[in-house]
């Protein structure tokens, strides 16, 4: 699907190679089926927006929004497993998957970022796109409400892959939930992680912390609200052809 290629584009770090292929975005926007006019209009805005900025003000931006704090982590098993030995056997898990589908990584991304697993995803079915995008629509709904709260346009991306997904989130719970946590991107709540990390390293070398602190609240907070198992959803047994690289 063109769609989640367009989509995994401007998620990834602004280059001078997205500012180029802007006509090729809008094309592939324009002739995709699934979205309703008004999410089309949003998504080029988004495109204009991206592709039409001074790039390193887009690049400076990028790094703010989803570099700071992990409220707004591009990588997914972070918002599943947390900090969690879980996480990495999922990762593990998940580049199977890649590989028998015949997607070679490069070593600068890890399996769970999203733009990687919106390339496989388009590789796929729309059957299938969908029901991986359901199994997350949780994580989803909730950045797309953090970067709306943030007034940023990437929110405009997220809300696309829920309207692909085939879900319309309850925005006023959601904006509840948001506005009640704690910014984690500042430098006081940057600090206090980085101390946590701290800790927790030492207390690897003997006893147990546990989830201690705010980075485990937050894990804690985020399964509450998220009742979700996406690693299950990807290893639940689906046969993956073996397509080239997307």
């Amino acid at each position: 699907m063109n769609l989640l290629r367009v989509i995994a584009r401007l998620l990834d770090y602004p280059t001078a190679g997205l500012q180029a292929a802007r006509d090729e975005l809008t094309s592939a926007v324009l002739e995709d089926g699934l979205l309703k006019t008004h999410q089309k209009q949003a998504l080029l805005s988004c495109i204009e927006g991206l592709c039409g900025g001074d790039l390193m003000d887009l690049q400076e931006a990028y790094v703010e929004t989803f570099d700071r704090g992990r409220a707004l982590s591009l990588l997914l098993f972070e918002h599943v497993h947390g900090e969690s030995r879980d996480r990495g056997q999922a990762m593990v898990d998940l580049l199977a998957q890649y590989e028998a589908a015949g997607l070679e990584l490069d070593a600068r991304e890890l399996p769970d970022y999203l733009p990687l697993f919106l390339e496989f995803l388009s590789t796929r079915p729309v059957t299938d796109i969908q029901s991986w995008l359901e199994d997350i629509h949780h994580i989803l709904g909730l950045l797309a409400e953090r970067l709306y709260q943030r007034e940023s346009q990437y929110h405009l991306l997220f809300d696309a892959l829920l309207q692909v997904a085939g879900r319309e989130p309850d925005r006023q719970e959601l904006a509840a939930l948001v506005a009640a946590e704690a910014r984690d991107d500042t430098p006081e709540a940057l600090d206090r992680v980085w101390e946590e990390e701290m800790v927790k390293f030492v207390d690897d070398q003997g006893s147990s912390c546990g989830d201690q602190g705010a980075v485990g609240q937050r894990r804690r907070e985020l399964e509450q609200v998220q009742t979700i198992h996406l690693s299950d959803q990807l290893l639940s047994g689906a046969q993956v052809a073996r397509t080239g690289q997307a």
